[in-house]
């Protein structure tokens, strides 16, 4: 693997709307020439999230947004889906028209290879949010018991879009749940700087897997006990946080979170955050003040963005931990989802982040996603295809 060496350039948008930017020198960054974009799978329909069990049979499981979930078996999709929910989904994500609802979510028990747990983020027929466990059937291990579903949480969504979509699983064991600022456009209903609404945030949950579906409010959570807040609530401030993803390896968030009119961005929650940070929606997009109101050194910033000129719906992604690519080792990657284009992120000795486009594409990127080592793949929404990273 080659490398090149560049020099960082951070952006500040600041309230008066100049930009300043600020030079300091990066360490070396990834050659993309040495990496390629390999076919794993296709034939998916609007394919929106891969993921693995965590259970050592190596599987890869591609969610659909009209319901269903396909196994990759040693190369192969099975003939009949891990699980197939469509008619309990909104009408619109069985059409040939552009939705934000449907199955937007799948996460696996940590210790799904001895409980067969796994749980899903989906919108009802009548368009909420729903957080439902599930377990794997007790006769199939490639069949879900559609049976064993059992509602955890509904949220109301008052519009059909920014629904967020990930569920995932925290290196404390704990379940996190994203979701939008309830949609329309601007966030109308300032759900975004409400911490006392589920909207606009990442939830942190702790969830059993016994006989009760119920969810406890882990008692470190950083609004326990306040009036003015949910519980749930982890961190807010977020517009449509489309794919968050642990470091599987220093346990550090990084969310993606779609922007409104100008600016796409990346923001960070460093592990061992007491969580509570506000990432400034709506008050700011970005760096660039939006709707104001806020003073910004009371919120976080992100550590990227990229206006939309280079693209108009971000994907967030993953830290790179696997093996075959050593020269990516270490850097997240991720998208943007109308324009094709990959960029890798990468700390500086200064504190800053460089952020490097690592490679342009022709896909639709709706998804990134890891297997059980660590590698990385991308999802094609408009072709329904699957992609591995891998050295060229």
């Amino acid at each position: 693997m080659s490398f090149s060496v560049r020099f960082l350039v951070t952006c500040f948008s600041l309230l008066t709307g100049f930009v300043f930017c600020a030079s300091s020198f990066a360490q070396t960054i990834p050659d993309a020439s040495e990496v390629r974009l390999e076919r794993v799978a296709g034939g998916f329909t609007r394919p929106l999230y891969v993921t693995h069990a965590g259970d050592g049979s190596g599987r890869l499981f591609v969610v659909e947004q009209a319901g269903r979930i396909w196994i990759i078996q040693d190369g192969r999709i099975l003939n009949e889906p891990f699980l197939d929910i469509g008619g309990w989904l909104p009408w619109e994500v069985h059409s040939s028209g552009f939705t934000e609802r449907g199955l937007l979510g799948l996460a696996f028990h940590p210790q799904y290879a001895e409980n067969g747990y796994f749980f899903l983020h989906y919108n009802d027929d009548q368009g909420d949010t729903v957080l439902a466990r599930f377990r794997v059937s007790a006769e199939d291990a490639n069949r879900a018991d559609l049976l064993s579903a059992q509602t955890i949480l509904t949220v109301v969504q008052p519009f059909a879009n920014h629904q967020g979509g990930t569920v995932a699983f925290g290196p404390d064991g704990q379940l996190y749940l994203g979701l939008g600022d309830g949609g329309s456009a601007g966030d109308p209903w300032g759900h975004g700087q409400r911490p006392n609404t589920l909207l606009g945030t990442i939830l942190r949950l702790e969830v059993g897997v016994g006989r009760s579906a119920d969810y406890a409010i882990p008692p470190d959570n950083p609004f326990v006990g306040r009036a003015d807040a949910a519980a749930e609530v982890w961190v807010y401030g977020l517009r449509n946080p489309w794919r968050f993803s642990f470091d599987r390896e220093t346990g550090d968030l990084f969310i993606g979170d779609v922007g409104q009119n100008q600016w796409e961005e990346i923001s960070l929650q460093p592990a061992g955050s007491g969580g509570g940070e506000n990432y400034g929606w709506n008050a700011y997009e970005g760096f660039a003040r939006y709707a104001g109101g806020l003073p910004f050194a009371e919120t976080v910033a992100p550590i990227a963005v990229y206006p939309h000129r280079l693209g108009n719906s971000v994907t967030g992604g993953y830290v790179y931990r696997g093996e075959s690519l050593p020269g990516l080792y270490s850097a997240y990657v991720f998208g943007d989802f109308g324009s094709g284009r990959i960029w890798t992120l990468q700390p500086t000795a200064a504190g800053n982040w460089w952020m490097n486009e690592f490679m342009r594409t022709t896909h639709a990127i709706s998804s990134f996603g890891e297997d059980e080592r660590g590698e990385l793949y991308l999802l094609d929404y408009a072709d329904g295809s699957l992609w591995q990273f891998v050295p060229r």
